[in-house]
């Protein structure tokens, strides 16, 4: 399957925390934690009381994406924590351009020459987790989003022309309306 790339109004756009949830392959009650619990709160719009949205752009469903695969590695919460702490503080690129080494239960992150243990000093670099896919994998979440939407709008005016009566058929084509 060919993946286009996010447009640029993608990069702007923002996302219900539904619709991050699903982009990033997380529940909704995950979410609802890590931003009840300061590791990733959504940059476009904060809940602020009950019954109010919040909204997340790009930048943040990159960063929950990369929390998620870090969760996969076996990396426990709290060390995740740390390591978004330390990238926070020393990463000003987006942090799917980081390149994470797992050893065990630290984490190392390769600055260049460097290698810095971004949970505590450590030594021993067993397993790398690329990060280089968060972005495509993201891209093409919200490219199937886009699609699942334009389907059911698609769907829903069939639906409401079909119980109007109105049909294509119906109305002048331009042809017609020209003669």
């Amino acid at each position: 399957m060919a993946v286009t790339r996010v447009s640029q109004f993608d990069s702007v756009r923002t996302f219900s925390g539904t619709h991050a949830a699903q982009i990033v392959g997380i529940t909704y009650r995950q979410l609802d934690y890590w931003a009840r619990t300061d590791l990733v709160r959504p940059s476009a719009h904060d809940a602020s009381g009950s019954g109010s949205r919040r909204e997340y752009v790009y930048r943040d469903l990159l960063e929950l994406k990369v929390i998620k695969n870090l969760l996969d590695a076996g990396i426990k919460l709290e060390s995740v924590r740390a390591v978004f702490n330390y990238l926070r503080r020393h990463v000003t690129t987006d942090v799917a351009s980081a390149h994470v080494v797992i050893s065990g239960q630290s984490v190392v992150l390769c600055d260049g020459e460097h290698l810095i243990d971004a949970v505590r000093n450590g030594q021993g670099v067993l397993n790398v987790l690329p990060l280089a896919n968060v972005k495509h994998e993201l891209d093409a979440s919200i490219i199937e989003l886009k699609r699942r939407e334009q389907q059911e709008y698609s769907a829903a005016r069939q639906a409401n022309e079909a119980k109007s009566g109105s049909t294509a058929r119906s109305l002048p084509t331009r042809r017609s309306i020209a003669r």
